[in-house]
C-alpha cells in the first residue's frame, strides 16, 4: 500500500487527497496541517468578519468529519519542521510539544502563502493585524467586541484590504483604507480603480492613495498612523493587507529547489527538483499562459487545480497544469471588478504590440428593469488580433465574473478578437443583449484597431 503525506490542509492539500482517494483508493493518505481548521474557505473571512457569515463553522468546504469518511488521516496542529528526503521522513513538533516522525512514499507540499509585513515600524503594536488564517480572523473579531472598536484603518487597497473595507464598514465602523500606488486596486486600469474608490467614498471610507505608511504607534487610547509625504490619521484598529509571500521555510530542509520569486519551482506536473516531493498551490510558482515563464499568482482556483494535477500524479497519473490567466473577481458593495489575461504594459514589456480599448453598455436590455451600465476594456494585439485581456467593471448582480469567464476561455484558446463574436452565447433581455456586451466590445475593438 502506497503512503502519501500531504503537508497543508488548505485547497491544494484537500484537492490532492481528495483526488488520490478517487484514483487509488487503497492509497494511505495522510494530511497534516498547522491549525485546527482543514479545508476552510480563508476567501471567505472578510465575510464572516462583516457579520454577513454569522458563523465561522459555515466557512468549512467541508468537516472533518467529512474529510476522515474519506479515508483521509489528520494530523491537526502539527507543525512540520524537517524533511529528510534520503530518509523520506518528516519531522513536526505535536500539540502536546513532542516531536514526531511521519514516514512517505511521496510528500505533497501545500504549505501556502504568509502575509506579507511591510517594513513599517509599530507592526507588533497590540491592535495591529494582518488577515490570513482562520485564527487571524478570530483575532480581529475578538479585538473588535473586546476593545469596543468603532474606527479602523486598513493599509492596503488590493483584494483583502477592499474587501475588508467593505466588511467592516457593514458592520458600522468608520473605515480609512490608505493605499501606496495612485489608485487602489492597482491590478486593473487606473480608471476602473478611481471607480472602485468612487464607490468607497459613496459608503463613507476614507480613502486615501499614494501614501507610503512609516510608522504605527500608540497614541492615547487611539493607534496612530503617520507616513509621507505628510500624513497622519488615528484609529481603533489597524488591519495591514499588503499581500502574501510563499511559505518556504519548511522546504529549505528538503533542499526544494525555490524560483526567483522565492516560491517553489515546479514542473507542469507539479514536481519539485527532489524525487518524490510534489509542490501545489500558494507556495509555488506558476506557470503563466501567456507570458510563457513562472510567476508567483497565488489564487484559490490555481491552488485546487495545481493540488488535484499533484495528487493524481503521485498515484501515477501524467496530467500537467495548463498555466495560469490570473482570472479575478472581487466585489466592493454594489460593484464587482475582474480581469483575466494580461494588462496593456503586461502585455508590452511581453513583447506583444497591445492595443487597449474600453467599451460601455448595459448588463441586459435596457427597456428590463434593473439594467446597469457595464465597462469593458479589452486588449488584443494590434498585428495578430490574439485576444490578450480583458477587465469588467459593473454591478455585482450583472454576471460581471461569468463574462470575464468567457474572456478567460477565449485566451486559454488563442482565439482572436474577431472570432470572439462567433460565439453562441445565450440571451433573454432580463439578463443580456442579442450580442452580448462582451462580443460588442470585442467588435468596438475590431472597429477602433482597424482606424
Amino acid at each position: 500500500m502506497s503512503n502519501i503525506l500531504i503537508i497543508g490542509g488548505s485547497d491544494a492539500g484537500i484537492s490532492a487527497a481528495l483526488r488520490i482517494r478517487e484514483l487509488a483508493p487503497d492509497t494511505h493518505i495522510t494530511v497534516m496541517l498547522a491549525d485546527e481548521f482543514p479545508n476552510f474557505s480563508i476567501c471567505g473571512l472578510p465575510f464572516y468578519l462583516s457579520g454577513e457569515v454569522p458563523e465561522w463553522q459555515n466557512l468549512a468546504h467541508r468537516t472533518k468529519d467529512d474529510i476522515t469518511r474519506e479515508g483521509i488521516h489528520l494530523m491537526s496542529s502539527h507543525w512540520a519542521k524537517t524533511i529528510a528526503p534520503a530518509q523520506q521522513v518528516v519531522t513536526a513538533i505535536a500539540p502536546d510539544g513532542q516531536e514526531v516522525t511521519v514516514s512517505y512514499d511521496k510528500l505533497i507540499l501545500g504549505t501556502g502563502a504568509i502575509s506579507r509585513r511591510p517594513h513599517i515600524e509599530g507592526m507588533d503594536t497590540p491592535g495591529v493585524f494582518c488577515l490570513r488564517w482562520m485564527g487571524d480572523s478570530f483575532k480581529v473579531n475578538q479585538y473588535i467586541i473586546d476593545h469596543n472598536v468603532q474606527s479602523a484603518i486598513i493599509v492596503g487597497g488590493g483584494y483583502i484590504g477592499l474587501e475588508m473595507a467593505d466588511a467592516l464598514c457593514l458592520r458600522g465602523l468608520q473605515v480609512t483604507l490608505i493605499e501606496y500606488f495612485p489608485t487602489v486596486l492597482n491590478t486593473v486600469h487606473s480608471s476602473f480603480g478611481e471607480r472602485v474608490a468612487d464607490e468607497l467614498k459613496n459608503h463613507g471610507i476614507r480613502v486615501e492613495t499614494g501614501i507610503t505608511v512609516e510608522k504605527i504607534q500608540q497614541s492615547g487610547d487611539k493607534l496612530q498612523i503617520t507616513g509621507s509625504p505628510n500624513f497622519s490619521t488615528e484609529g481603533d484598529l489597524v488591519l495591514v493587507a499588503a499581500g502574501a509571500i510563499p511559505s518556504t521555510e519548511l522546504t529549505q530542509t528538503a533542499g526544494v529547489k525555490l524560483g526567483k520569486s522565492r516560491a517553489i519551482e515546479v514542473n507542469n506536473r507539479m514536481e519539485t527538483n527532489i524525487p518524490n516531493i510534489y509542490a501545489a498551490g500558494d507556495c509555488v510558482e506558476t506557470w503563466h499562459k501567456l507570458l510563457q515563464t513562472p510567476v508567483y499568482l497565488p489564487l484559490g482556483t490555481t491552488s485546487h487545480k495545481q493540488g488535484r494535477i499533484a495528487g493524481e500524479n503521485a498515484v501515477g497519473g501524467n496530467r500537467e497544469f495548463q498555466g495560469t490567466l490570473g482570472t479575478q473577481v472581487v466585489k466592493v458593495f454594489d460593484l464587482a471588478i475582474s480581469r483575466t489575461g494580461l494588462r496593456e504594459a503586461e502585455a508590452k514589456q511581453a513583447g506583444y504590440e497591445p492595443l487597449s480599448v474600453e467599451f460601455e453598455g448595459w448588463d441586459h436590455k435596457v427597456y428590463y428593469p434593473g439594467a446597469h451600465p457595464i465597462r469593458i476594456r479589452v486588449t488584443g494585439d494590434v498585428k495578430t488580433k490574439q485576444l490578450l485581456g480583458a477587465q469588467i467593471i459593473g454591478h455585482y448582480q450583472g454576471e460581471v465574473a461569468k463574462r470575464v469567464d468567457i474572456f478567460a476561455t477565449a485566451i486559454f484558446h488563442g482565439m482572436t478578437v474577431e472570432q470572439f463574436s462567433d460565439f453562441d452565447l445565450s440571451y433573454t433581455p432580463p439578463l443580456s443583449s442579442p450580442w452580448d456586451p462582451v462580443q460588442m466590445a470585442t467588435q468596438n475593438w475590431s472597429k477602433v484597431a482597424a482606424q
